[in-house]
């Protein structure tokens, strides 16, 4: 490819993870701001998007205003931000960043196994009152766990969850054998969890929001699951059907929930989950760890270096599957 390519930024300016966008070679003029008026003239000649933090509507405005563009790369594994129908017709590429965060949110889900199977809120609580608690725990090794959506964040739970012992169970579209199955025991296809959910002591749902996705947890669902089972939610909040979930929760339907998570963020202070006795709940932070902005910046650089040797992207979303 030739030098003199414009590449456009839609985030804050001042954001010091961009400092790693100075590696993305010579040649190169990035123009960087909130929206796509402060991107200016820049856009007309532009072969590349970075969606840092840009709203949908300025990613629209940016694709209709920008005749030259060859790819899109979106900053987030979730396409709430990237995605609308414009660009699903539209012939330009887009990716993600799917995999940059997918090993905490995998550590994520172990610990909200490890939380309930060893009752960490009843020890904390004993510690609380000086109270001596001696009381049995349970081994994970004897324990099975579902993965619902055997992604890239399936699969670092599914690694993680094999490392200790676990029985790993998977559900996705196809359940045809690719990388990653060495972890699991057995893979649900379509129409199969209703099969896979009676048998797991933990139900991990890793699934991205697409139309096929929301709501697929709902209650149907919850009465399939073992009344000692525990939901753990890392995909998206909408993909569980939040009111039959705090039923279970409430009802004692199943155990308990760890949940990174929601329907609405921040979650409001008047949300059920703040009072609920059987919930981990994490900010939708489980996959901010030291460096990881900066990460994701480093995966666009690397992109880009791929994108102007010719050589194939990695991520390359299925926009009409939605991920």
């Amino acid at each position: 490819m030739t030098d003199n390519i414009t590449v456009l930024v839609l985030a804050d300016p001042a954001a010091p993870p961009l400092r790693k966008l100075d590696a993305i070679g010579s040649g190169v003029m990035l123009k960087i701001g909130k929206t796509a008026a402060d991107l200016g003239d820049a856009v007309a000649d532009a072969r590349v998007l970075f969606n840092w933090t840009g709203s949908k509507p300025e990613v629209r405005r940016v694709l209709e205003t920008a005749p030259r563009l060859e790819w899109i790369h979106a900053m987030y594994a979730g396409l709430d931000r990237s995605l609308f129908p414009e660009l699903v017709a539209s012939p330009v590429p887009l990716t993600n960043g799917s995999g940059v965060f997918s090993q905490s949110l995998g550590e994520f889900v172990m610990l909200g196994v490890l939380y309930f199977a060893k009752e960490v809120d009843r020890m904390m609580k004993a510690k609380a009152e000086h109270r001596w608690d001696i009381y049995d725990k349970v081994e994970i090794r004897k324990q099975t766990i579902g993965i619902v959506a055997h992604g890239d964040i399936g699969r670092a739970v599914a690694w993680r969850a094999k490392a200790m012992g676990m029985r790993v169970l998977a559900h996705r579209k196809s359940p045809a054998p690719r990388a990653g199955d060495e972890h699991v025991d057995h893979v649900y296809g379509v129409g199969e969890l209703h099969a896979m959910l009676p048998e797991c002591d933990y139900v991990a749902v890793t699934a991205p929001l697409t139309p096929e996705t929301v709501g697929m947890i709902g209650r149907s669902e919850f009465e399939l699951m073992k009344p000692s089972a525990v939901i753990l939610n890392v995909g998206r909040g909408p993909v569980i059907d939040e009111a039959a979930m705090i039923e279970a929760l409430r009802t004692r339907r199943i155990r308990g929930a760890a949940l990174d998570v929601f329907d609405k963020e921040p979650l409001p202070p008047d949300s059920p989950f703040w009072e609920l006795e059987n919930v981990l709940l994490s900010a939708h932070c489980a996959d901010h760890v030291e460096g990881w902005v900066e990460d994701a910046v480093v995966f666009f650089v690397e992109q880009f270096s791929r994108w102007r040797k010719g050589e194939p992207l990695r991520n390359v979303v299925n926009k009409l599957a939605g991920y």
